[in-house]
């Protein structure tokens, strides 16, 4: 039965709207952790997007009011739905200096994954507080729930279609000629694309969320057509045949290429401000010593691991897709039909993830990309991993029992193969607790709520140094040709001393290294070093110094490749305001401005990336031949 609107209904709207106004400023409390930057934000630098928040929590409210017809249920899921969200962002920031994005919707495909990688007390908080409003939600229905407002079906059907409508007209927000995107403008909306965090402290974070729901992969690059997709690919057709008359390989299926993402390695004593007292990785940085080797330019900090691994893989650069396309994962390559990538230069391909398949969407990434097995957790009854050995008080599967895994499958071809190994030991957070930990952080740069972490992964990724010296020794022993790509993804979201604006560049250096073991240096199937551009390079550039590494000939695609490699400064996803692009040279000094030769360069290789991911795909069928 229908209830009159009498005053009761008045302090019920007045208690949604309110409630609005509420959850605004939490959400942007979760995103900044600063409230007087919030209040800043809020009542002074950018009123209206916050109201207009607040409008769309407003309707938000509304719809679920029409769905459930109950207002004490209606304001339960309200609150439950937004304190998640905001402790999920909250959480985000402060790992990977970015919020919560659509792209990151993937993930909940993996609930028990997700958890795994939060601090037992902040589970218990949240639960704790979920269950307090879901109980008193239950005891309000019980004895006021007839007092409050019925509503009937044509009010219900308004008001989830104003929230419904809210919601949607968000889809069309990157087009500067929408409706949505001129009313954006008008309440101040500011899309600091290249800088999606900052985009998120200054609109908001949900109104960064809504503005996200529909990327363009890339703009599409000035003079695209067929014709010139031509001339590009006759062009690299002839570096390629300059490039193999000095390379003496062309069957690459026959040789064994192992990519080994090291999840989050990267050396703290790099990090300003960050002080060990002892090297957490010398058989590393030994073996940096005697093979190529440098750092890598890596687009995320404290997440993003499957960007690193999507460039590796395919030799395309994040920085050159649409500013605000987030994850090619899942935003690119389950659109595509046989995306471009290395693995499709073999006859036999693996990958494995010591956790769950699904994250970043990668069982269906791996599916299209040609890989033709897949283990991880998940696969226990089908392709089940050999080896799941943990560390102490860890949870996640030790390297070295990773790096058991890898030698089984190497066992598992009688010739060549491509692996994708992408590890997990020393993913977050770093709250085990390690008996007599060795190593001690200090410095400007480490604060009290950091140390102990700190300290934690540099005996995480020492623990990883030793496995992989092992690890190489074992590839040593085999019988066939095997070079390995070796490349810590991004640096952990542990260094909340250190500003990550003032050192961008060295906050995204990882360390990386190409081995090729015994039995490759003695076959003329992989030389020891390579000495062209190689201190400080990104991982677009892996296969072509894979391939320079194997002395392997090339196609006009991986010709490309090598030309960017060697003559253009090492690029990454900039955070600053203003560009995507950061180049980064040989010194590891930011470069302002390209040569005309790097820009021609560049210039190729942005066409190439727009036909292969959102163009028509002129030179799909010979790039790559």
């Amino acid at each position: 039965m229908q209830k009159k609107f009498n005053i009761l209904g008045i302090v019920q709207f007045v208690f949604i709207i309110a409630s609005a106004f509420l959850v605004g400023f939490i959400l942007n409390y979760a995103q900044t952790g600063d409230i007087v930057f919030s209040k800043q934000i809020v009542f002074q630098s950018n009123l209206n997007t916050y109201l207009l928040t607040v409008l769309i929590l407003f309707l938000i409210y509304l719809g679920l009011y029409g769905i459930c017809n109950r207002f004490f249920y209606a304001s339960a899921i309200f609150y439950v739905f937004f304190a998640i969200y905001a402790v999920a962002d909250r959480l985000k920031v402060k790992s990977r200096s970015e919020p919560i994005l659509p792209s990151d919707l993937s993930m909940l495909k993996n609930i028990k994954g997700l958890l795994s990688m939060v601090t037992p007390k902040v589970i218990t908080i949240v639960v704790v507080l979920l269950v307090f409003l879901i109980v008193a939600a239950i005891l309000f229905e019980k004895f006021l729930g007839k007092k409050m407002l019925r509503f009937g079906y044509i009010t219900r059907l308004i008001f989830i279609a104003l929230a419904a409508v809210s919601i949607g007209c968000f889809y069309t927000a990157s087009d500067n000629n929408s409706f949505t995107n001129k009313v954006l403008a008008k309440a101040g909306y500011t899309n600091y694309a290249s800088n999606i965090n900052q985009s998120a402290n200054s609109n908001g974070p949900m109104l960064t969320f809504l503005g996200n729901m529909y990327v363009d992969v890339m703009d599409k690059p000035k003079g695209y057509s067929k014709q010139s997709m031509e001339k590009i690919v006759k062009k690299y057709q002839g570096v390629a045949d300059d490039i193999n008359e000095d390379r003496s390989n062309n069957n690459l299926s026959k040789q064994t290429l192992i990519f080994v993402l090291s999840e989050s390695f990267a050396n703290p004593n790099r990090v300003p401000g960050v002080k060990l007292n002892q090297n957490p990785i010398p058989n590393i940085e030994n073996i940096k010593q005697n093979t190529t080797s440098g750092l890598m330019m890596s687009s995320g900090y404290g997440g993003g691991t499957a960007n690193m691994e999507y460039m590796a893989l395919t030799g395309l650069a994040m920085n050159q897709f649409s500013d605000s396309l987030q994850s090619p994962y899942t935003q690119v390559v389950n659109k595509q039909d046989n995306p471009i990538n290395i693995a499709n230069s073999f006859k036999t391909s693996a990958a494995i993830h010591p956790f769950h398949g699904n994250f970043y969407n990668r069982n269906s990434v791996y599916k299209n990309f040609g890989i033709q097995s897949f283990r991880n957790l998940d696969t226990a009854k089908t392709e089940p991993l050999k080896y799941t050995d943990t560390l102490p008080e860890m949870e996640y599967v030790s390297d070295e029992s990773a790096y058991k895994d890898t030698l089984w499958q190497i066992n598992q071809a009688k010739g060549g193969q491509f692996i994708n190994l992408v590890t997990m030991q020393n993913h977050m957070p770093y709250t085990n607790n390690y008996t007599n930990n060795p190593f001690k952080a200090s410095g400007s740069g480490v604060s009290d709520t950091s140390r102990t972490q700190i300290e934690n992964f540099a005996k995480d990724i020492n623990i990883t140094d030793n496995s992989t010296k092992n690890f190489l020794a074992e590839l040593d022993n085999i019988k066939k040709p095997i070079t390995v790509v070796w490349y810590g993804d991004h640096l952990p979201g542990i260094y909340d001393g250190v500003d990550i604006y003032k050192y961008n560049v060295e906050e995204h250096q990882t360390d990386y290294f190409i081995y090729s073991n015994k039995y490759a240096r003695e076959h003329g199937q992989g030389t020891t070093k390579l000495n062209k551009a190689t201190k400080v390079t990104d991982p677009n550039g892996f296969i072509p110094l894979a391939l320079e590494q194997m002395d392997q000939k090339v196609t006009p695609y991986y010709a490309l490749l090598t030309k960017v490699q060697q003559e253009v400064p090492a690029m990454a996803k900039s955070i600053d305001e203003g560009t995507n692009n950061l180049y980064v040279n040989q010194n590891s000094k930011s470069v302002d401005k390209l040569t005309k030769k790097q820009q021609k360069i560049v210039d190729d290789y942005r066409m190439v990336q727009y036909d292969l991911t959102a163009g028509k795909g002129y030179s799909k069928s010979v790039i790559n031949k």
